[in-house]
């Protein structure tokens, strides 16, 4: 389980190849740099894929107050950094899932789903690992609702998996049936799993860990100067 509690006196160690930050920080693709959606004054979430009706909901309708929860985990990306103990609150996405079946009728097919951002940034995540305990769909970040840079109105948290799974302004869900790379296409893996660090598709983690550092120093530079 990636999550954990607060004050764990043997907190988990970190996964393979990553590097512990002091603060989360805006990041992602180079290519998202300039672009920092502004939240909706009435957001919804588009339902589309593999369902008998696709559908947009507002996301207040979602966001169930009963089901809300609190997690502590902690974010890894996939170029090595990691930010310890981030406490994010909002929904399950097994329950805005289940909700869903209801509403659009999700294929039995479906085994997969897209997470798309304001932004049009894309990310696949296998349907069972969507359905993990851990996984969230969260609108607050440490106790406060979330700003533009990290992610509102609505932001993927799961926290087993490498960062680029974790889609910031979500505002559209797609079911699918097969595997769709997303926007980080070949660099992409389609579980990303971190401990097993399944970094890209392509190469082994290990080889990935020397590449991502490399051009990590670049890349952050084009987020700070935003």
């Amino acid at each position: 389980m990636a999550a954990h509690q607060a004050g764990d006196p043997n907190p988990p160690r970190l996964p393979p190849g990553q590097i512990a930050g002091a603060t989360l920080r805006r990041f992602g693709l180079p290519q998202f740099a300039p672009v920092l959606p502004q939240s909706p004054t009435y957001p919804v979430i588009t339902v589309t894929g593999a369902v008998t009706r696709p559908t947009q909901i507002p996301l207040d309708s979602l966001i169930d107050p009963d089901q809300r929860r609190g997690q502590r985990s902690d974010l890894h990306c996939v170029t090595t950094w990691s930010v310890r103990d981030l406490y994010w609150d909002g929904v399950p996405f097994r329950t805005v899932h289940e909700v869903l079946a209801a509403r659009v009728g999700i294929a039995r097919a479906a085994r997969w789903v897209t997470v798309i951002g304001l932004d049009g940034y894309r990310a696949c995540i296998r349907l069972d690992d969507a359905l993990a305990d851990d996984v969230l769909l969260a609108d607050h970040l440490a106790g406060a609702p979330l700003g533009a840079e990290h992610g509102a109105p609505l932001r993927l948290v799961a926290p087993a998996h490498y960062g680029y799974k974790s889609v910031k302004h979500v505002c559209a869900i797609e079911y699918r049936r097969d595997y769709d790379p997303g926007s980080a296409h070949w660099a992409a893996h389609p579980r990303g799993r971190v401990a097993r660090e399944e970094r890209s598709r392509y190469l082994p983690g290990p080889l990935w860990r020397l590449i991502w550092r490399a051009v990590l120093p670049k890349v952050r530079r084009l987020y700070d100067q935003r």
